[in-house]
């Protein structure tokens, strides 16, 4: 049947790409981006209602009730637009020309500066996918929450709140859950389609920022140019091949933005449709994108309110507003936060989690702006690494050469950023420990040297273009938005590739203004400049991916391939001291036994479905509601001692108590044979 599933899979793609033509321009990443968007909206859209008839574990229904969502979108969008289809095969061959004429018309210096990018693409995209199909995941809130909570909703066929160990089990946003089951169960349940969606958003988000960079700069090598730098931000490449949730906000944010944009040059009301549907289901992916509303309306405002008249502006709100409104109910409303509401009393989900991480954590207002401040000169402290580089030893020691005057600045200044710690959950440090910076880099040199002076230098005015202005403006909001939101935090590196696709369009300035444009002879500082940062930045790219620790493509730090180790030791890498309980459990406890977990909130559960996914797991201490009844026909009870109290007969498994650095500290686990 896996094959069959398969090819329903391929159907239902080329069945998307055709619906995709008869909505978007003849313009391939515009094609690709209302593809991916009605990918991601049909399955969700399916993912809720068959969660409702509690079908989520039926491959079957799966199978076919995509494509009643896709045409559904199809009909409702043949009604708003008005256009025939159009061959994509015929505009992949014509782009491909496009693109070799381009590269052969190119002078000397852009020729060798693309090909670097190129080649150093290339070679992490292969890379990447190799890890992606070859590896299984490891992230800390996959093992904790994402990726356990999707198997709680196959196990159980619906996506209704069950109590989960973790607050994020529950609490989470439900619609990245319905692709990564649907792509799961139709891959014949292979572990690494999990990661589907999210390796689709790093290469849709790379389109969006090709795309909206040509419409502002109405250049296909400025748009090139800040689609390949983005492509190679570290951070961006960490979320890649990993379940991590922010890289698909990234894609959605992409979506939204690049449909504004367009809008803005065509004035078709198309686009606001689009924007509308992309809104709610960026919306519904994440409640940080309340981040990044700001941002969205201040894009809004250049794109769309800023009109000649007012009966113009009425005009467009009547296509924009219902489409939100629609956009919301059908993506946002269902994916959680009205029963989050129900159960907890807030949208985001229990008290203790809103005073963990939520701005509620700062106390006093005063307060507040005291430390939300200090935040923003922490993480514009944090962002002006070398990293990637600082993956190797002589990048490290280079790395603190060039921030020695940084770090003076602030001794004198006396801004008390590391002394300060009412607003944190771990303490800044100048020096930030190796697990934080190879896991969760920022931006690199590309970031530092390029983004943000242009940025700056767009915002203060000296650098004119109204467009970017108002991404400035943006831009600069949402970097305010996650200061003072949320307590500082130094994992907080995956949470700026929103902020850094926005950085990202003012690399085309590059190309359109009259002061700095590279394609004007001479200017020879200034390419070399541009030459060293995405020469460094290259460099960085490739470090990051070949010395990600948590993601070895080849052996290092006394570590094997990520390839070569075993399933439990690479999962339980974030949590050394419990890997040997783990590993003990995994021996003893047969694959298809019903296990009792009386474990806490930051305990790894995925690893204990074992290898192929095919244990039973019952939670049965539900985040601050206390220890439950063990559900009749279980086998095994798997605990630890500060949750259940062992008894005569238990077998410990113990933790290792001789690690010093360990992020948390693993519990005392005991396995309990109840059959």
């Amino acid at each position: 049947m896996t094959f069959f599933y398969l090819l329903t899979f391929v159907l239902f793609v080329l069945y998307i790409g055709n619906t995709a033509t008869g909505i978007s321009r003849r313009s391939l990443p515009e094609w690709l981006l209302v593809s991916f968007i009605l990918f991601a909206g049909s399955i969700i859209l399916t993912g809720f209602c068959l969660s409702y008839f509690r079908l989520t574990a039926s491959t079957p229904t799966w199978a076919v009730s995509v494509f009643v969502t896709a045409t559904l979108f199809r009909l409702v969008f043949g009604k708003l637009v008005d256009q025939r289809h159009w061959s994509v095969n015929r505009l992949i061959w014509e782009k491909r020309l496009e693109f070799g004429d381009w590269y052969k018309s190119l002078t000397t210096y852009f020729r060798l500066l693309f090909t670097i990018l190129l080649a150093t693409l290339g070679v992490i995209a292969v890379t990447n996918l190799l890890l992606i199909l070859f590896t299984p995941p490891n992230e800390w809130d996959s093992m904790t929450g994402h990726l356990n909570r999707v198997m709680q909703y196959i196990q159980r066929g619906t996506m209704r709140h069950f109590g989960g160990t973790n607050w994020n089990m529950d609490t989470y946003p439900k619609s990245v859950c319905t692709i990564q089951i649907y792509s799961f169960l139709i891959s014949g349940r292979f572990e690494s389609a999990f990661k589907l969606i999210h390796h689709l958003s790093y290469w849709m988000a790379i389109v969006a920022v090709f795309g909206i960079s040509r419409f502002l700069s109405k250049s296909l090598t400025a748009g090139f140019f800040a689609a390949l730098c983005y492509a190679l931000l570290p951070d961006f490449l960490m979320q890649a091949i990993s379940t991590e949730t922010d890289i698909v906000l990234t894609a959605y944010l992409g979506s939204v933005l690049y449909f504004l944009f367009a809008y803005s040059e065509t004035r078709d009301v198309r686009y606001l449709y689009l924007t509308g549907m992309a809104f709610g289901i960026a919306y519904g992916h994440k409640v940080t994108f309340t981040l990044l509303l700001p941002s969205v309306f201040m894009v809004m405002v250049y794109t769309v309110f800023w009109s000649p008249s007012l009966p113009v502006f009425f005009n467009r709100l009547k296509h924009l507003t219902p489409a939100i409104i629609v956009g919301v109910c059908l993506f946002m409303l269902p994916t959680g936060y009205l029963r989050n509401i129900q159960v907890f009393g807030h949208p985001i989900g229990p008290p203790t989690a809103l005073k963990h991480q939520s701005v509620e954590r700062a106390g006093s207002l005063p307060n507040l702006l005291e430390q939300g401040t200090r935040n923003v000169i922490r993480y514009g402290y944090d962002h002006i690494n070398l990293d990637g580089l600082r993956n190797t030893q002589w990048g490290l020691d280079l790395n603190q050469i060039m921030r020695k005057p940084l770090v003076k600045l602030e001794e004198v200044a006396k801004l008390r950023l590391d002394e300060e710690t009412d607003f944190s959950i771990l303490p800044f440090e100048f020096s930030r420990k190796f697990v934080f910076y190879n896991a969760n880099p920022y931006w690199g040199a590309i970031g530092f040297a390029l983004i943000l002076p242009l940025v700056f230098l767009t915002l203060i005015g000296v650098l004119q273009s109204r467009a970017h202005f108002f991404l400035a403006l943006a831009f600069a909001l949402h970097f305010l938005a996650l200061s003072y939101s949320a307590p500082y935090d130094p994992f907080k590196g995956r949470y700026f590739i929103e902020t850094g696709l926005m950085g990202s369009l003012f690399l085309s300035l590059l190309f359109t203004n009259r002061w700095l444009n590279l394609a004007k002879p001479g200017r020879v500082i200034l390419k070399a400049y541009v030459g060293v940062v995405v020469g460094v930045g290259c460099l960085s790219a490739l470090f990051a991916v070949f010395l990600n620790e948590r993601c070895l493509p080849f052996p290092a730090y006394g570590r094997p391939s990520a390839f070569n180790t075993e399933r439990m030791y690479f999962q339980m890498m974030f949590r050394p001291d419990s890997y040997v309980p783990y590993e003990r459990f995994d021996k003893l406890v047969p694959e298809n036994a019903t296990v009792a977990l009386g474990t806490i909130n930051d305990d790894f559960e995925y690893p204990l479905y074992g290898k192929n996914l095919s244990r039973r797991l019952i939670p049965i201490n539900p985040f601050e509601k206390g220890v439950q009844p063990i559900p009749k026909g279980t086998d095994y009870l798997f605990f630890s001692k500060n949750v259940i109290k062992p008894q005569p007969g238990d077998i410990r498994l113990g933790t290792d108590t001789t690690m010093k650095e360990v992020i948390v500290r693993g519990e005392d686990y005991y396995l309990r044979k109840l059959k």
